[in-house]
Order: C-alpha cells, then structure tokens, then sequence
C-alpha cells in the first residue's frame, strides 16, 4: 500500500493492490466501507459504474483501464476502483494497472494543491489518454494485415484481422461504459457541490472520453467493413472457382459419352475401320468445342 499526501496534507491517497487481498480488507473495515464494494473491486469483469452512499459520504466509481499487454493477440480492459470518504481517495489496483497510478503520481508532483475530486477527474482523463495509442496501434496492425491480404488471402491473415476487431469491440465497449459513468457524476445532485475548476476538469474528462468513443468506433466501422469487403471476395473466389470446376465437369462428360458409346459390346458404326478410334477422339473434340463455345456464351 502506497499513500501520499497532497494540498497541504488536506487530502490523501491511498493505492493498494488488489492482490494484497487481506490489506484490502484490513483497509475497508478502518474507512467503515462495505463488503459489497469489496467484491465490485475484485472482480475483473465489473462494468464501470457509480454509486453514492449518502448516508456516509462515500463516492465509489469502477472505471475500465486499457491493459496495455495483449491478450491472444488483442487488447483488453481491467476495471480499477476508485472511493473518495471524506478526505481521502482510496484507488484499488493491479500488476497491469500500476502505469496508471505511476501517472497519477506524476500529476501530483506537478498539481500538488489539487483538490480531491480534481485528482480523481485528472485521474480519469489520464486514464481515457491511455487508449489512444493502443487505439492508433489497431489502425497501425489493420493497415499491415490489409497489405498483406491484397497479395494473399491466406488463413493467417484472415485470423490477425479477426484478433483486432476482437480487441476493438474491448475497446468500444470500455470506452462506452466510462463515458456513461461520467455523464452519470454530471447529472447527480452531488455536482452542484463541485468548485468551478473541479466542473471544468469533469468536463474535461467527458470530451476525451467521448473523443476516444469516436475513435474506438471509427476503428471498429473500418475492421468491420474490411472483413466484410474480404468475406464477399472470399465467397466471389468460391463462386469462380465452383463455376470453373462445373464447367470443366460438363466438358469432361462429352469425351466419356462418345469413349463408352463406342465402348459397347454390340455392332457399331467405324467398328470394323482401322482408323475409328482416331474418328471417335475427333468427334469428342469437336463435340467439346461446340459445348465450351456455348457455355462462354452464358457463364
């Protein structure tokens, strides 16, 4: 656990792993916070959301953190938790999510006489820039894997553009969920409480949030319609390739037609002629051109 102190010791901020699961514990039983918001904390999948005790003050908000390692192949979210009782901001997080705090640091050093929710909203705007190179990233791996598919349409490559709309769709969604949940601190009764320059920082954090929605969903609408474009081109080289094979099955017909016809044990005509198996061959080509001349007409 790491605390700091900042705005002439007004405020502190506690940070604790979430794998120092006892310390957790210990921690939450001191600032009177539930067992429940314990349980939001810990679990990996909990969507971002707020939720405001009155009764005792407490501000709780989960918000999605871009893991910046990928995870087969593709990036994912890791919900971090923030509580602000009375004068003290309580962040819970993890291994992937240690670069965030190590920034919120950083803002500290440069902004010490920040208010408490001027932290949390500074916070969460550093937590929204986070996304934008790994967004910049996707585009960066859609225009490689998009390169490499005009050459070849390989197995590989369909699979590394499969992987990035995975990590897309991640990204949307976390995206999404965190600008709800600040329009949601925007329309709670506690916002009229806020100083002017903690309303300015909120709004702050709202335009990037949403700016990264935008990006996140433009990425997401181009992938989308890359795999759609590459879907109709597999399935037009399927249709050429079927009609190539129906084809060369129509013309491969005739020659076994005339072969099996003249193959039969009963008097025929050229039976008896030296020079009747080079007629049949003859009659099967020409048969054979006359079939291909009509089917170039209508295939």
């Amino acid at each position: 656990m790491t605390k700091a102190f900042f705005n002439d010791a007004k405020y502190d901020w506690l940070n604790i792993n979430s794998d120092n699961l006892e310390e957790l514990e210990t921690l939450y039983q001191e600032y009177e916070i539930s067992d429940e918001v314990l349980t939001y904390a810990l679990d990996r999948n909990e969507r971002a959301h707020l939720e405001y005790d009155e009764a005792t003050q407490t501000f709780f908000l989960i918000y999605h953190v871009p893991d910046l390692e990928k995870i087969d192949n593709h990036y994912e979210t890791i919900p971090m938790t923030f509580i602000i009782k009375d004068n003290h901001l309580i962040t819970v997080s993890s291994d992937k999510t240690d670069y965030v705090v190590e920034r919120m640091k950083k803002f500290l050093d440069n902004k010490p006489d920040a208010t408490l929710f001027e932290f949390l909203f500074s916070s969460l705007f550093l937590i929204a820039k986070a996304f934008f190179p790994l967004v910049e990233d996707v585009d960066y791996e859609r225009k490689l894997v998009s390169s490499k598919l005009k050459v070849k349409t390989t197995k590989k490559n369909l699979l590394a553009l499969s992987d990035l709309e995975t990590g897309i769709v991640y990204l949307v969604s976390a995206s999404k969920q965190n600008v709800v949940l600040l329009e949601q601190i925007k329309a709670h009764s506690f916002y009229r409480g806020f100083s002017e320059s903690e309303k300015e920082q909120l709004d702050d954090a709202i335009i990037e949030a949403k700016q990264l929605v935008e990006m996140t969903v433009l990425a997401s609408q181009i992938l989308q319609q890359l795999t759609g474009s590459y879907n109709n081109v597999l399935n037009n080289n399927l249709n050429d390739t079927m009609k190539i094979l129906t084809v060369l099955s129509l013309l491969l017909t005739l020659p076994t037609i005339v072969t099996g016809f003249f193959g039969m044990n009963m008097p025929l005509p050229l039976e008896h002629n030296p020079a009747g198996w080079v007629i049949s061959i003859f009659i099967s080509l020409g048969l054979w051109f006359v079939l291909a001349f009509i089917l170039r007409g209508r295939i």
